[in-house]
């Protein structure tokens, strides 16, 4: 049985859906398995919290949690009093004898041919029988993919439980969260029927560098004071790398440039990159620069916070 989700992230059920979210990624950058190579616990957590997140974030399937409905992995919970009534009814095979009194199938005159016969018509009367070609299984994987990876897309291979592998194709400006069917890639088939499909719920690895936004990208550009002041042109990374961008003339710390389909591809084309600017003074303050601000500073003065109330 799955740990519970609430746990699993470090949470209790008052918790917000951004709280949750906010849990799941921490646990993601701290314990991934590509992180920590051979340490089965930290494997563990992120695993436990991959299923924990992906039942809790969906409002309606977290509704169905917290009411009893659903246990932790997701599965239907019988109604209470259910393996009590099923047992009391009438038609019920096993509590019927040969001769159709109550009681149990092995009292006596009970046959073993007879028993598995009704089993079997019983349950194909109420759905649950296996048609002699049917679909094989689908079957739920996790894969973690790196922040880059899943913006400009890539091939990678998963590892199954049994040591097989599947190939996957991750889609240019895939999302976290998102699921890829692989048809014919789950359990096999029935008689004749085809295989059953194969769905990998993507968890992407947050990067340090960048940061999304719908399908915008997101980054902060740190720029030197003469920089800022004169302007020029500064290389800025990007998900498909390094470009120049224009900082203009007397740029302000908090100022947003924008680099046109450098985001990453969404429905209706690529979105943005958004490059917010941040002024960092020099390591170390020499006397000369401290002279020249402050003679500039004498003939030059000038008030940022002039008109603004003060927070």
């Amino acid at each position: 049985m799955p740990k519970d989700p609430y746990a699993a992230l470090g949470l209790t059920k008052d918790a917000t859906a951004d709280e949750i979210k906010k849990a799941y990624r921490k646990i993601a950058r701290t314990d991934h398995p590509d992180l920590n190579p051979d340490d089965p616990l930290s494997e563990a957590r992120f695993k436990d919290a991959g299923r924990a997140y992906d039942l809790l974030k969906d409002p309606e399937q977290r509704r169905r949690f917290d009411a009893g409905e659903i246990d932790a992995s997701g599965a239907e919970k019988a109604p209470r009093g259910y393996y009590r009534d099923e047992a009391r009814r009438p038609e019920n095979p096993y509590t019927q004898s040969r001769s159709g009194a109550g009681g149990s199938p092995f009292n006596q005159g009970f046959e073993t041919d007879d028993f598995f016969a009704n089993f079997a018509r019983n349950r194909g009367a109420y759905g649950r029988g296996t048609p002699a070609d049917s679909p094989g299984q689908d079957m739920q994987y996790r894969l973690a993919v790196p922040f880059l990876d899943a913006a400009i897309g890539t091939r990678t291979r998963i590892t199954l439980p049994d040591g097989g592998a599947l190939e996957v194709s991750i889609p240019e400006g895939a999302r976290d969260g998102q699921i890829l069917r692989l048809r014919g890639k789950g359990g096999p088939g029935f008689g004749a029927g085809p295989r059953g499909d194969a769905f990998i719920t993507l968890d992407v690895i947050p990067s340090p560098d960048f940061e999304r936004d719908g399908d915008d990208i997101v980054v902060t550009l740190p720029v030197t004071i003469d920089e800022a002041i004169l302007g020029g042109k500064v290389p800025v990374r990007t998900v498909s790398g390094t470009v120049s961008v224009s900082v203009p003339v007397g740029a302000s710390s908090g100022q947003v440039l924008r680099l046109k389909g450098r985001g990453v591809k969404g429905r209706t084309g690529k979105g943005d990159q958004r490059v917010t600017l941040r002024i960092v003074s020099p390591p170390k303050v020499d006397q000369a620069l401290k002279q020249f601000m402050e003679s500039w500073r004498e003939d030059h003065p000038y008030d940022p916070r002039a008109g603004k109330e003060s927070a």
